[in-house]
């Protein structure tokens, strides 16, 4: 493996090459219906095959739902992140995990000099090299963690199977590695 690949994945390699993709008009309560239709976490909103911005389900919840907006009045325009970051496809996988990292981001929209070649994601990176879960694991801090439920069974961390986001814990439940709070919901 030469040192400009830290993995030995490119960007390419795990990079999702038909991302869903909304218009600047759709509404907002469109967009979460499309997320929840296609189990996605976010849209790129393009026109006319150019990148215009992307929209998460984070962004719905803090700049629409939070603060009392109507999602069915609101354009996906109106809420998307403008000043989108991305990547290069022969980057390494590693250098994507970074800048999410460094930029509180779940979503690398991939480009080929100034075309959208494919979108990388949070998932992406960890279902090919769940190793690097260690680089996100730092970012995140358990809020009141001494009061928080020790389940039995527990292995450490890595993805839930449930929800597919990485955790510092997961509990065996009925032969399925889950967060703490995918493991709540199935034990309840």
């Amino acid at each position: 493996m030469s040192a400009k690949y830290k993995t030995g994945y490119r960007i390419c390699d795990a990079m999702t090459k038909k991302p869903i993709t909304v218009s600047p008009d759709v509404s907002v309560y469109e967009c979460a219906l499309k997320m929840r239709q296609h189990g996605i976490g976010g849209l790129i909103v393009t026109q006319e095959n150019r990148l215009l911005g992307i929209l998460s389900d984070k962004d719905i919840v803090r700049r629409v739902i939070a603060s009392k907006q109507d999602p069915k009045k609101l354009k996906a325009k109106d809420v998307m992140v403008n000043n989108v970051i991305t990547i290069t496809p022969e980057k390494d996988i590693y250098d994507a995990l970074v800048k999410m990292k460094d930029r509180d981001i779940r979503h690398l929209p991939v480009m080929d000099k100034k075309e959208m070649i494919g979108l990388l994601t949070l998932k992406d990176i960890l279902k090919i090299q769940p190793e690097l879960f260690e680089l996100m694991v730092e970012k995140y801090e358990l809020r009141e963690e001494s009061r928080k439920p020790v389940f039995g069974g527990a292995i450490s961390e890595g993805i839930c199977e449930a929800c597919g986001f990485p955790s510092t814990y997961l509990a065996e439940v009925e032969g399925s590695f889950l967060c703490r709070k995918c493991a709540t919901k199935r034990r309840v």
